[in-house]
């Protein structure tokens, strides 16, 4: 294809979790999570390269059976639980630039703890973001106005109150305007944006809507909910 864009998906896989313990290798359906963003990454042929970044070698050598390439250790600084998926993704590229020999001209995350993603709104996500020569693009979905936030609750000094000042005027629903929450079912980053910007977020940021219930897995609640959808 004629100035095809080289895009590089990236599986981001630490080992240290500590709500459910070693999460991105747990199984669904015989297959680990990272192996279901391998296995899908596969099936996209917008898609050139896929790795993994990992601190795990146990975890790496696992992502190859599924695909991906493995090809270095993340540092330990890069493996801290509070440290910015940007910088994360930042590395991956430098890595998989020499490794390969080539520049990539976009990244695409594919988290693993998000395995109820479909092949086609990866597929959108990515076609969007080089149609509208975005700086990047999150995959998003509809919040249910149940839990809009302005209707959201906080408590201090064992007080109710609304979480944002404004929710004290809302009477009925039809003064709710839609939200919408990151889903994690891909984000795709420009090589331009990973290199020099700060955060995966800019002025030219856009979305994609997913239309299909995801869940992203946080908790063994979360597990059991998403294994349901494969049986």
């Amino acid at each position: 294809m004629k100035n095809k864009k080289k895009i590089l998906a990236v599986v981001m896989a630490r080992s240290g979790s500590k709500g459910l313990k070693n999460k991105n290798i747990l199984k669904i359906n015989k297959i680990p999570l990272i192996g279901h963003a391998g296995k899908i990454s596969k099936k996209i042929k917008l898609i050139d390269k896929c790795i993994i970044s990992t601190d795990s070698r146990k975890y790496g050598n696992i992502a190859k059976k599924y695909g991906m390439h493995f090809f270095f250790l993340r540092n330990k600084k890069l493996s801290g639980s509070k440290v910015p998926d940007h910088l994360v993704l930042k590395d991956a590229l430098i890595k998989a630039e020499k490794y390969y020999n080539i520049n990539f001209d976009a990244v695409v995350s594919l988290p693993p703890t998000t395995p109820l993603r479909k092949k086609n709104d990866v597929i959108g996500a990515i076609n969007k973001f080089i149609k509208l020569k975005m700086d990047s693009l999150w995959t998003v979905s509809k919040v249910d106005n149940k839990f809009h936030p302005l209707k959201q609750l906080d408590i201090k000094n064992k007080n109710l109150r609304y979480f944002l000042s404004k929710g004290k005027n809302i009477i009925y629903r039809q003064q709710l305007k839609d939200t919408y929450f990151r889903n994690g079912v891909a984000y795709v980053v420009s090589r331009k944006l990973l290199i020099n910007g700060k955060s995966l977020l800019n002025k030219n940021t856009g979305f994609y809507f997913v239309k299909t219930k995801q869940i992203s897995i946080d908790s063994l609640e979360d597990l059991i909910e998403t294994r349901k959808h494969f049986t």
